[in-house]
């Protein structure tokens, strides 16, 4: 059985209220939005989506007529946990705006966005487009909040994002045939594709020094993973800084080392569990845990379920993205706005 289905969504026109039903697609969709319509004279406003699980990731395409939208306190406040948001233009053009930057986007370009600060589009022309939506707590498995900032622009042409758009096209097609192992690695390699293409240039761009110094001591826990410890002290020495140095470091992204250690130890330790050849409790031991009830509320407070339940569902081809994960505050009952999902 496939790991992940499709579900789609599109405007009735026969129900009525077009302009409610798009906000409530949206907002469904892409996270909470007050939305408005373009009309052209003499055409309907069409729009539809589509959406696929990478795990905890959520994938979705859509396809709309001129519009626009803003996030204010508002659809802040009722936004469920914390994303960055990846968006492709795949046709037609938009302008994306985030803390001050203003993103033109043409077919190819992306753009990075952070769902805790306020944001607004425009889309001027029929569009077709592609969302990535990745929860922080994801990208701290790969020290992803090293590197996102609010708004900041994918350049279409740079081989990073040409290299990330090219494998989101082959995963949308082949997502829904994956078994759960194989969606896992496919969502362990978006996630490392993303922040290759948010690096771009390179590392010293992104944050100078400091950043540098970041990215080399998380490859250094990345290969000491299963050392005991590796705490700011071991890292100090490694480097030839002050664990001053390392903590100032770290703390530049409300993190602490212990803390992302401990982040990526579960992040293997999950791979470990869907793979379903060690038992929970050899995982936990093996990963630095003091035990297997300690490791159990770690992963269930990291990824809403118990390493039980989470290889349950994965041995028996169930999607495994987190349930408390959602991409927004209820909606409303789809019945009553003509835009309902339909599971494929």
């Amino acid at each position: 059985m496939a790991a992940s289905s499709k579900e789609t969504w599109s405007i009735d026109q026969a129900a009525g209220d077009v302009p409610g039903q798009w906000q409530r697609m949206l907002s469904e969709t892409h996270l909470p939005w007050v939305t408005s319509i373009a009309p052209r004279p003499g055409q309907m406003f069409e729009a539809r989506a589509r959406r696929w699980w990478i795990d905890d990731l959520a994938l979705v395409d859509c396809e709309c007529g001129p519009c626009s939208g803003t996030r204010q306190r508002r659809q802040l406040a009722s936004t469920d946990d914390e994303f960055v948001v990846v968006l492709i233009t795949r046709a037609g053009r938009e302008t994306v705006s985030q803390g001050g930057v203003d993103a033109e986007l043409r077919p190819g370009d992306a753009v990075a966005w952070d769902s805790t600060r306020p944001a607004r589009f425009t889309v001027g022309e029929p569009l077709s487009k592609r969302s990535l939506l990745i929860p922080r707590a994801a990208l701290d498995e790969v020290s992803g909040r090293t590197w996102v900032r609010a708004g900041v622009a994918l350049e279409g042409s740079s081989p990073a994002t040409e290299l990330l758009t090219s494998y989101l096209d082959v995963l949308s097609r082949s997502l829904d045939r994956l078994g759960p192992a194989a969606v896992t690695a496919a969502r362990n390699a978006t996630l490392e594709l993303f922040i290759g293409a948010v690096r771009g240039d390179g590392e010293a761009a992104a944050g100078g020094t400091g950043t540098a110094l970041r990215a080399t001591m998380d490859r250094y826990i990345e290969r000491h993973l299963l050392d005991q410890p590796v705490s700011a002290t071991a890292l100090a020495h490694a480097h030839g800084v002050s664990v001053r140095t390392v903590n100032r470091v770290f703390n530049a992204t409300g993190q602490t080392v212990s803390e992302v250690v401990r982040v990526r130890r579960l992040a293997r330790a999950r791979d470990e569990v869907a793979d379903g050849a060690a038992s929970i409790a050899t995982i936990a031991t093996r990963w630095g845990f003091a035990d297997s009830s300690h490791f159990s509320r770690a992963f269930k407070a990291h990824y809403g379920s118990s390493p039980t339940d989470y290889r349950e569902a994965a041995g028996r081809g169930a999607p495994v993205h987190r349930p408390v994960a959602r991409v927004q505050a209820p909606v409303g009952r789809p019945v009553e706005t003509g835009a309902t999902p339909v599971r494929s």
